[in-house]
């Protein structure tokens, strides 16, 4: 049984980091990405990455704040957000696909966590 579990969320704020980690078992992918939602907005892209990390994009949002990265052998997929913003506060979600390449299209990906919450304090 496929499952994305997210964790790290909280509060922050401005100014400060976190780390959020979605932790991926049942089987490995081609794609792992990161969306979010705030509050009475739709869900957008955040980052994503190919499974090598040959490739990756990132939102301009969040371009040179934000690093998504993956750890093999705990198949568990990171995004480092830095510089927090309170625009960044919102549910964060983990998102992957069998393709190996990159989509910013949310029905690109397949399988999907619950999510975690970020919520940036001014």
């Amino acid at each position: 049984q496929v499952q994305l579990v997210e964790s790290g969320g909280g509060l922050v704020q401005a100014g400060g980091s976190l780390r959020l980690s979605c932790a991926v078992s049942g089987r490995t992918f081609g794609t792992y990405a990161w969306f979010r939602q705030a509050p009475e907005k739709e869900r957008e892209f955040v980052a994503a990455m190919t499974s090598s990390g040959g490739r990756s994009d990132y939102a301009d949002s969040v371009k040179g704040r934000s690093t998504i990265s993956r750890d093999n052998a705990k198949n568990t997929v990171y995004l480092q957000m830095n510089s927090l913003k309170p625009e960044d506060t919102a549910v964060y979600y983990c998102a992957a696909r069998t393709q190996w390449l990159t989509t910013r299209r949310e029905s690109g990906y397949d399988y999907w966590g619950q999510g975690t919450q970020v919520t940036v304090s001014s």
